[in-house]
């Protein structure tokens, strides 16, 4: 479904703003591989770009790719601008740029629907999802084109069925440079975390698109070049359980027709180990990875922060049951916990060391708009208003105690060596438990080219340009010795970046939250 055509022909430049740099980005991933300059294509940019009226012309630019040009904002006849908090300063500068040609601006997406008071100089704000609001947006950009004497809010009220939902326009976005594909099933958390804004922003009930919708996306996501790895990008991948369940077997044909030409991956709830029918058809579906928000491994932070959910199933016996279906755990965690201690860091350290997760997104909390933790934070006049700080959360213990425990974490949990010994486990015990796709379509040419090119990369820019090159030929050896090419390049591409990633933000050049406001490197100025 997308909007009725209208009477008057417009030219919507959709424009995605650059990453700031983080750990969940992995910029230093891309120079090992063939091209890469972006982590995933926007789902939000690209739905709306397909929604246009078909008689509207979009274009669809990822600065992350390139630069809006002049030629570009002349072009166009309106703006559409969205992203997350950790790019406000680069979508005010898009505003800013678009203005500079007197054209109107509309922001949707993340970071507007939970602070529209971040965007003063927007034309047009549109909060919440796709639904009246965007047919209230395009209607009044079909009127009339020019700038509004004043911001204009539109707030989402009838949100449209996720089962009507068109195929991302994906054919506008280069998907070849992309890291990772992304394909999103549901919205919206049952559970209620305190520090968690996706109920707030998209409901408890999970809205669905059908299995047939996902099915032609992959299809569409392959035809317009995606390869590698497709991540699901739900909020909880079974906040559903009975869909979730509905909609493996449709992705296990998919698999087999195409050949497992992708891997997939997601997000999910620890109590996902309490579903072995749910895993076992993952595992067929060929499922790898799992990102499961473990926060803590102190089982009064995790009842403090309302996720008892993670207590359903000893948090060491879940990530091994995940493991024996043969997908990795990646973990979110969490310091600055009102629950921490002095003696939290190194308990963190013990439990890295014996769940053996390789990729840990270790962060200090930081409290976002239309959570419980925020309006907690309020009450307890505990919020700061500071970007200089690495997090806006009166914690506790001393805050320069919880920033020096993050940095000595990242610095210990990703020295080359012990990140590289984790990655040993994953391979003898996780890996060796997933299915073994057909070979003849994942050994084209093609696949053999980019495996090679990737693996020179690797060896010049890690085992010979690098300073860690003994750990490096350690590893790399036993995998060419035993025919593990695959796993060797899973295993450095990331590992590479985290290992970079982490020695930065030990020495105080990273921020410590995916999520905090603090520049380390202009990406681009403010308006």
């Amino acid at each position: 479904m997308r909007a009725a055509n209208a009477d008057t022909v417009r030219r919507i430049l959709c424009v995605f703003p650059r990453y700031t740099p983080s750990f969940g980005s992995f910029e230093h991933a891309y120079p090992l591989t063939d091209g890469v300059r972006g982590f995933m294509p926007p789902q939000g940019l690209l739905l709306i770009a397909a929604y246009m009226p078909e008689n509207w012309s979009v274009r669809f630019i990822d600065e992350n790719m390139r630069p809006a040009t002049d030629e570009d904002f002349e072009w166009a006849e309106a703006v559409f601008v969205s992203g997350m908090h950790i790019q406000r300063r680069q979508m005010n500068d898009i505003c800013q740029r678009a203005h500079a040609f007197d054209l109107p601006v509309a922001i949707g997406g993340p970071s507007v629907s939970a602070c529209p008071d971040y965007y003063p100089s927007f034309d047009y704000l549109h909060v919440g999802e796709l639904g009246d609001a965007t047919d209230e947006l395009i209607a009044r950009l079909a009127r009339d084109c020019s700038r509004p004497a004043e911001q204009v809010v539109l707030k989402t009220a009838d949100r449209l069925d996720m089962a009507k939902f068109p195929l991302p326009a994906y054919e506008l976005a280069d998907l070849k440079h992309y890291f990772l594909g992304s394909i999103q099933y549901s919205s919206g958390c049952p559970y209620q975390c305190e520090f968690c804004d996706i109920p707030g922003l998209y409901g408890r009930n999970p809205r669905l698109k059908t299995p047939q919708q996902i099915t032609a996306e992959l299809d569409k996501l392959l035809e317009c070049g995606i390869r590698g790895s497709v991540y699901f990008v739900d909020d909880n991948f079974i906040g559903n359980r009975k869909a979730a369940l509905e909609l493996l077997p449709h992705l296990i044909e998919w698999q087999k027709k195409t050949g497992f030409v992708l891997r997939f991956s997601c997000e999910a709830t620890l109590n996902i180990a309490k579903r072995p029918e749910i895993l076992a058809g993952m595992r067929e579906a060929y499922f790898c990875t799992i990102f499961c928000g473990i926060e803590t491994p102190d089982p009064v932070a995790l009842k403090a922060m309302h996720k008892d959910h993670n207590m359903m199933v000893p948090i060491m016996e879940g990530i091994r049951t995940i493991n024996s279906y043969g997908m990795e755990v990646v973990s979110g965690i969490i310091l600055g916990l009102d629950t921490d201690k002095p003696e939290t860091e190194q308990h963190l350290m013990q439990f890295i060391e014996a769940s053996q997760i390789p990729l840990l997104t270790i962060n200090l909390l930081q409290a976002l708009p239309k959570t419980p933790l925020w309006d907690r934070l309020i009450r307890e006049n505990r919020l700061v208003e500071d970007e200089g700080r690495e997090s806006n959360v009166d914690f506790r213990m001393p805050y320069d105690d919880v920033v020096g425990a993050w940095r000595r974490c990242m610095g210990a949990a990703y020295e080359p060596a012990k990140l590289l010994q984790r990655y040993e486990f994953q391979i003898r015990e996780t890996y060796s438990k997933r299915i073994k796709p057909p070979s003849e379509k994942r050994a084209t040419w093609p696949h053999i080219r980019l495996g090679l090119i990737m693996l020179r990369n690797i060896f010049w820019r890690v085992g010979v340009l690098g300073d860690y090159k003994l750990e490096f030929w350690k590893f790399a050896l036993r995998r060419l010795a035993r025919g593990e090419i695959e796993h060797l390049i899973e295993a450095l591409t990331v590992g590479h970046h985290l290992i970079m990633f982490a020695r930065a933000a030990s020495a105080g050049r990273q921020n410590a939250s995916n999520y905090s406001m603090r520049l380390r490197e202009a990406s681009v100025p403010a308006e």
